[in-house]
C-alpha cells in the first residue's frame, strides 16, 4: 500500500518504465503457463494500454484498490479471450490455480540426442529457433568454434541470442547451413493443425519460409516430426530423415535441401554413389 500511496511521486519516465516491465512481465507470466499462447505487437500494445489506464485510475482515485484491481483482472481476461481465444475452452475452471503447459530449457547434450545433430558435419551459420532464454545449445555450439545464433521471444539479446517471434522473424534465402528447433516451431505447428480455430496456413508459409532460408546441402533439424506437411514436400528438392525417439509417438525429422544436376540426379544421391 505504501507504494501505491507514493505513485505520485514516480516521474513520468520512471513510470513508463515500470509499465513497460510489467507489459513484458505478463507477457512472460501467461506463456509460463501455457507456451501456446502468442501475442503479436498489437496484442502488447493493447497490454501496455491496460496497464497505462492501471496506473491512471490508481492516481485519480475515484475508486478503491480493491474495485481497481478487479477491473484490470477482469480487462486482462477479456484481452487473453480476444488475443487466445482457446483458451476459454481448455480453461473452464474459475479457480485460480490451473494446471500449466510449459516449455523448458533443455541440456545442449540432450537436444543433439533427440535431433542428430553431429557438430563435426554441422554446416554453418547455424540458428536455433526457440532457443530457449539461456541459449544453451547456441552458447554449447560457439563454445565448440561453430558460428551459431539464435532467437527466442524471451531470449538474453546479445551478440548470439535476439528476441523475436518466429513470425516476426526474417528468414533471408539461402542464408543458413544449418537450422535448429527442439519442441519449438514445429510443437507450435502440430498445436496449430490440430486447432479447430488455429493459425496453420501462416505456420505452412512460415515452414516453406524456414526451409527457403538454408542453403543447398543446409538441414532442418526439429522434433516433434509434422507428417501432416512434410508428405507434400518436393522430393527433388528437399531429402527427409526421420528417427524414433523412446517410446515417444513423435520423431525428430531433418530436412535437407538438395541440388538438382544436370543429368537429373541429385548431390546426395552422387555422394551416395561417391562420384
Amino acid at each position: 500500500m505504501n507504494a501505491i500511496e507514493k505513485i505520485d511521486l514516480i516521474s513520468s519516465d520512471s513510470e513508463n518504465l515500470l509499465i513497460d516491465y510489467l507489459t513484458n512481465r505478463a507477457v512472460q507470466e501467461f506463456c509460463k503457463i501455457n507456451q501456446y499462447y502468442t501475442f503479436d505487437k498489437q496484442a502488447h500494445l493493447i497490454l501496455r494500454s491496460l496497464y497505462v489506464n492501471l496506473f491512471t485510475n490508481i492516481k485519480n482515485r475515484k475508486s478503491s484498490i480493491e474495485l481497481i484491481a478487479e477491473k484490470h483482472y477482469d480487462n486482462l481476461i477479456k484481452w487473453l479471450q480476444e488475443t487466445n481465444s482457446f483458451a476459454e475452452k481448455i480453461y473452464t475452471s474459475k479457480g485460480e490455480v490451473i494446471e500449466s503447459v510449459a516449455c523448458s530449457e533443455y541440456s545442449p547434450d540432450l537436444q543433439i540426442e533427440i535431433l542428430q545433430i553431429d557438430i563435426i558435419q554441422l554446416i554453418e551459420p547455424v540458428l536455433d529457433i526457440g532457443c530457449g532464454k539461456q541459449g544453451n545449445l547456441v552458447l554449447f555450439l560457439r563454445q565448440n568454434g561453430i558460428e551459431a545464433y539464435g532467437f527466442d521471444r524471451f531470449a538474453y539479446d546479445n551478440s548470439a541470442l535476439s528476441n523475436s517471434d518466429w513470425f516476426d522473424y526474417k528468414f533471408e534465402k539461402d542464408n543458413w547451413g544449418t537450422i535448429i528447433s527442439n519442441r519449438g516451431f514445429s510443437n507450435h505447428f502440430q498445436h496449430h493443425h490440430y486447432r479447430n480455430d488455429g493459425n496453420f496456413i501462416d505456420y505452412a508459409k512460415k515452414y516453406m519460409d524456414i526451409l527457403s532460408s538454408l542453403k543447398i546441402g543446409g538441414n532442418f533439424h526439429y522434433t516433434p516430426d509434422l507428417p501432416f506437411v512434410e508428405q507434400y514436400l518436393d522430393k527433388d528438392k528437399y531429402q527427409m530423415t526421420k528417427r524414433s525417439i523412446g517410446n515417444y509417438e513423435f520423431k525428430s525429422t531433418i530436412i535437407k535441401t538438395i541440388k538438382i544436376m544436370h543429368d537429373g540426379t541429385t548431390t546426395a544421391h552422387k555422394q551416395w554413389r561417391g562420384l
